[in-house]
């Protein structure tokens, strides 16, 4: 059996686990939020039109932040369109996804929705078809306390209390041509960077996020951050990425090492947003803001163009097994692998639409395969992120070249003394032999490991079998001697949790 080694020790360390890490995303597109999040007439409602089974699958899935309103839709998108009351709200054409909206969920109902959630809202700008002006007119009406026309607005739409939004995205994916207002780099950086000199004035403590590229492979990768940062460098905290990873061109190696590219992809970018600073002479770190990523079957997808005008359709629903489950956990273990640049990422989207969650209108809510990963990883990643440098077999893939089978990190939590080990073994075939030296945890004895695989790679979970897919507990894994021993099943994701004390 190929054995693959690591190291891990309190000493090596990468940086901080930010809990905005495990952040997800809801845009008003396909059913994530009509019959998503939000149903009024489900039996499981609130008061407030809320799925409380949705509401409870969010809290185990334990996200901690979520993106709004989007994605491509914010770009063409009034907000006010969304508060006030519900039955004067206008019927619009939303001209990203070719769909008819009602208006019936917006700005208050996502910040009341993210109150029962518990987690923290970040708020998109249309940067597209509008611009500065009414970016701080929702500023204003969003987080000013009264006094004012549209604090005082909000305020008579009930809703007493500021909501405090610190994290704001200065629009969405504006180099690309498929976006309402697509701008150049220097149109855009001009824009955003007027537009966050502004917020800041409103209030410096705020924290922006600049758009970057929407994928790795437009033309303008890298030279896009180079010159929007050259504009925004002073005003913003973040640059964003955006990556999908496609499953369907049937090489399943290189899928399952997509991780690989998104390693490259934030090097890329540390890299660009390094040599601005430095050109500028600024000793600010820009944090990068991974706040779209998933697995996509994009190319199943027939494009904008192919979708009639209707309310909530089904969009992009697609159905996960478990080697798309793999690889979601090792774009988890490549997120905390970079804690020390990446502070926010959101994975696309959180209901329906490409999602962990799945829910049938007036039926069931279940979890998609790739919720486990996510879930285990957001409950048990805590402390500060080790750095492990796995020495591993290697496979060769069509799109990477040589990828190690094992793709590993590691957490350590001071306050509890435990230690938790992320690993994915990419190998299609072979099991893993995983010896990893725990010297410098003297005493250390393993708590739990789970194991997220299936002699079925393609084994999906559906509303008649919700639970055919899961992590499952393994025996037979051991720390002794200051080593422990573990076997990872081909095409598997594992979490690892070891006591200290």
């Amino acid at each position: 059996m190929p054995t693959a080694r690591l190291t891990v020790d309190p000493g090596f360390r990468i940086g901080a686990v930010d809990r905005r890490l495990f952040g997800s995303f809801v845009e008003h597109m396909g059913r994530s939020v009509y019959t998503g999040v939000f149903e009024p007439d489900h039996p499981a409602a609130d008061e407030d039109g809320f799925r409380t089974d949705v509401l409870d699958l969010v809290r185990e899935l334990g996200v901690t932040l979520v993106r709004y309103p989007g994605g491509n839709f914010v770009s063409n998108y009034r907000w006010e369109d969304g508060v006030g009351p519900a039955d004067r709200r206008p019927t619009r054409l939303d001209l990203a996804w070719r769909s008819v909206e009602s208006n019936a969920f917006g700005l208050n109902e996502f910040m009341a929705w993210a109150a029962k959630a518990g987690i923290e809202p970040m708020m998109a700008l249309n940067l597209g078809t509008r611009g500065t002006s009414e970016a701080l007119d929702l500023l204003e009406y969003t987080n000013h306390p009264g006094g004012t026309a549209l604090s005082d607005l909000r305020r008579s739409h009930g809703v007493a209390d500021p909501h405090g939004v610190r994290l704001w995205c200065l629009g969405n994916e504006l180099d690309g041509p498929w976006q309402m207002g697509h701008k150049t780099a220097a149109e855009y950086g001009r824009l955003a960077a007027e537009t966050a000199r502004a917020m800041k004035r409103f209030d410096p403590g705020l924290e922006l996020v600049a758009c970057g590229s929407s994928n790795a492979y437009i033309d303008t990768f890298a030279s896009w951050e180079a010159t929007v940062l050259e504009h925004t460098y002073p005003f913003v905290d973040y640059v964003s990425l955006h990556a999908y990873y496609d499953p369907t061109d049937r090489d399943t190696d290189s899928f399952l090492a997509s991780a690989a590219e998104m390693d490259r992809m934030i090097d890329a970018i540390v890299s660009t947003a390094d040599h601005v600073g430095a050109k500028l002479r600024d000793r600010k770190k820009i944090k990068l803001s991974f706040d779209e990523w998933n697995v996509w079957y994009q190319s199943r997808f027939g494009g904008e163009d192919s979708l009639d005008w209707r309310p909530a359709p089904r969009l992009i629903e697609d159905v996960y097994d478990v080697t798309d489950a793999v690889v979601v956990g090792s774009l988890l273990i490549t997120l905390l692998r970079h804690a020390d640049r990446v502070g926010a990422a959101c994975q696309a989207q959180l209901a329906n639409v490409i999602a962990p969650i799945m829910t049938e209108p007036g039926g069931p809510a279940w979890r998609q395969t790739i919720f486990h990963p996510f879930a285990q990883t957001a409950r048990h990643a805590r402390g500060t992120v080790l750095r492990v440098e796995p020495d591993s077999p290697v496979i060769e893939t069509e799109r990477y070249g040589e990828v190690p089978a094992l793709w590993a990190t590691a957490t350590h939590d001071e306050e509890s003394g435990e230690v938790v080990l992320f690993a994915v073994n990419r190998d299609r075939t072979s099991p893993l032999a995983l010896t990893a030296d725990l010297r410098p945890f003297p005493g250390a004895r393993v708590v739990e490991h789970l194991v997220l695989a299936d002699d079925d790679p393609g084994a999906v979970n559906t509303a008649e079998r919700p639970d055919r897919v899961r992590p499952r507990p393994v025996d037979g894994t051991e720390a002794c001697d200051g080593a422990l021993t573990a076997q990872l099943p081909p095409v598997s994701w594992s979490m690892i949790r070891l006591a200290t004390r």
